[in-house]
């Protein structure tokens, strides 16, 4: 085969977005994936977004990558979470027809001239001289390439459990990559073992939908891109049910047959999504756990049991789903399943996504111990923008904490001691009212140009838009409401009335108050104004306060940030510092001092230590 820029493992979302990532680059790409079938699939629930996921998605977005357009083009149910709460908080969540959501995705790489995509299993790969030249392929042989994006999800000796059944798959019905491990074992890394899991799939004809709660789409539907066009296809709603004490019974009676309790399964599983066995023996106490009903998607009849992961026997299984109000009936279409698989620690690998060990070798997605489609696919379009930057000569796209999710996402990565797989949370971002998932545009739009990551109508869109927002935070300010118009307002709210007009932004800092409110005064012009600007300006105008003093902490956190640390650096030649600290600094070769200061182990006294040793040999000033 011919030679290649960038060559890319795996198909998965990491994969598809690394892809796409490095033709903005006019990067020529190979994605080398066992089943091309398969590229983009939503393996696990067929859903994108949710609390804190949705914040990547939205910043994929404006990064260039296909994450979003095709939630939106393929959902078939939209809500907004958290509506209730902070915009900080607020969530975009899609339930996608999950065969299209692959399809959307195939297409689109297939479409790009830079990407050629082939059907086939990497069986060795050469790193002479510590840097990354080739790959071979079990049909194509060798292949040679300037970069390599390693995107192998559960597929690293992946090893599924059913009860005390073992099948080495990646995923079910497909084979798991053997022997690459080791191959990394050998120059050095060092790989652990975690677990997750994925429910049953049931025929909808064998549910009694009625009497369940049923949840649809929103009214107002909120897109993840600011490139869909609104157009939607068939909406589907998702219905809501529960365990019960039986259910809990059966469960708790086979403990013993679960691989989860019978020391069967050696990795790590997420706290944040337990097992149905695991959520029965941690919480006892509780008599019933909500069970979704999540629609796989138009093609197909099979839902998703949402809520009731596990990897007991599949007689087991039938016999407990089938206690579950409206799943008397339930015919198995898939078993449910724990899958094990390797993955390597990523202290390894440098804010870039380059490991430490290999040049031109790149880690993203679930190798690196993440859970979820949206933080693999974050660090996919990283690692492909990073990988093109670097064949280029230049430095690499690095996000500040208080600039992206994604940047605390890498961070994380890099500095905590991940021994489960990591999910993306707002609580993880000490900065969250500045990373909110509505204005990634105003945060990342200046990546987004200095890297041509979209085409030139696309950046006048997004900064037309950001201008009108300022423009209309102005506006606001130069706006009275009248007194019988604020008090009609009031008195809808049961909010006691006023004796004289308001000034709209005093009106707007009441917490009860909304923009949604004042469009029927007829003051706002909303043919000029789109409801989505409106509301940035009024997020600006009611949270002003809030986000002045987190831009303050910002700018003093910014201090140890911008003093950098030594690479490659051996800091047992610093004074002072205890062992553990001396074995963690090594190990992680921190950017920054800001960096070291969040390694799990690092206190705010080995901070100060550091800071001597750091002045004291000319490091910084």
């Amino acid at each position: 085969m011919k030679d290649y820029d960038l060559i890319v493992v795996g198909g998965g979302h990491a994969g598809v977005e690394a892809s796409w990532a490095a033709t903005k680059f006019k990067k020529k790409v190979l994605l080398i994936t066992m089943n091309v079938d398969t590229i983009a699939q939503l393996s696990c629930n067929p859903s994108i977004g949710g609390l804190a996921k949705s914040h990547l998605v939205k910043e994929i977005d404006i990064l260039g990558g296909l994450m979003g357009r095709a939630a939106d083009a393929t959902g078939i149910q939209f809500k907004t979470l958290n509506i209730s709460k902070g915009p900080a908080v607020w969530a975009l969540r899609t339930q996608n027809d999950k065969m299209a959501y692959s399809f959307y995705m195939r297409k689109k790489l297939e479409e790009n001239p830079y990407i050629d995509i082939v059907q086939d299993e990497v069986v060795d790969m050469d790193f002479s001289n510590d840097r990354f030249n080739s790959i071979t392929a079990r049909l194509n042989g060798i292949i040679k390439g300037k970069k390599l994006i390693l995107t192998s999800g559960t597929f690293l000796n992946g090893l599924i459990h059913i009860g005390k059944n073992k099948i080495k798959s990646g995923r079910l019905g497909e084979g798991a990559a053997s022997h690459l491990t080791e191959k990394f074992n050998n120059l050095g890394f060092e790989t652990i073992r975690l677990k997750t899991g994925t429910p049953p799939r049931i025929s909808g004809s064998s549910i009694n939908f009625e009497g369940l709660d049923i949840h649809g789409s929103d009214k107002e539907i909120v897109n993840f891109s600011f490139k869909s066009d609104g157009s939607r296809i068939k909406q589907l709603p998702c219905y809501i049910t529960a365990t019960n004490e039986t259910t809990h019974q059966i469960i708790e009676d086979n403990f013993h047959n679960t691989a989860l309790f019978s020391g069967q399964i050696e990795g790590t599983g997420p706290r944040y999504c337990p097992s149905i066995e695991d959520k029965v023996n941690r919480f006892s106490g509780k008599n019933s756990h909500r069970i979704f009903l999540e629609p796989e998607g138009l093609y197909t009849n099979e839902y998703y049991i949402n809520g009731f992961s596990t990897s007991l026997p599949m007689e087991i299984q039938k016999k407990a789903i089938r206690t579950i109000k409206g799943l008397e009936n339930a015919h198995f279409v898939r078993p449910a399943y724990a899958i094990e698989y390797d993955y390597f620690p990523s202290y390894q690998i440098k804010t870039s996504l380059e490991t430490k060990k290999v040049e031109g070798l790149y880690f993203a997605g679930q190798i690196n111990g993440t859970s979820g489609y949206e933080e693999a696919a974050s660090q996919g379009l990283v690692a492909g923008v990073n990988a093109s930057l670097s064949i280029d000569g230049r430095d690499p796209m690095i996000f500040k904490r208080s600039e992206a999710y994604i940047g605390v996402l890498i961070d994380d990565l890099i500095t905590k001691d991940i021994r489960e797989p990591y999910r993306m949370f707002t609580a993880l971002a000490e900065h969250r009212l500045e990373l909110r998932h509505d204005n990634a545009d105003f945060r990342l739009l200046k990546y987004a140009k200095k890297y041509h990551l979209h085409n030139d109508e696309d950046i006048e869109f997004l900064e037309n838009r950001i201008s009108r927002i300022e423009e209309l935070k102005e506006y606001y300010k130069g706006i009275t409401i009248k007194k019988d118009q604020v008090n009609s307002i009031l008195e809808k709210k049961n909010l006691p009335k006023v004796n004289e007009g308001s000034k709209l932004v005093k009106l707007l800092k009441r917490p009860q108050i909304e923009i949604d409110d004042i469009y029927s005064l007829g003051v706002i012009d909303l043919e000029k104004y789109s409801k989505y600007e409106c509301k940035q300006a009024e997020i600006l105008t009611k949270y002003e306060g809030y986000i002045a003093r987190q831009r303050e902490i910002i700018e003093r956190s910014e201090k140890n940030e911008s003093l950098k640390m030594p690479s490659n650096f051996d800091y047992k030649k610093f004074s002072g510092l205890k062992n553990e600290a001396i074995e963690k600094l090594n190990r992680i070769q921190p950017d920054s001092v800001g960096q070291a200061g969040r390694i799990a182990g690092i206190s705010p006294a080995d901070v100060s230590i550091i800071l001597i040793n750091l002045k004291k040999g000319g490091y910084i000033k």
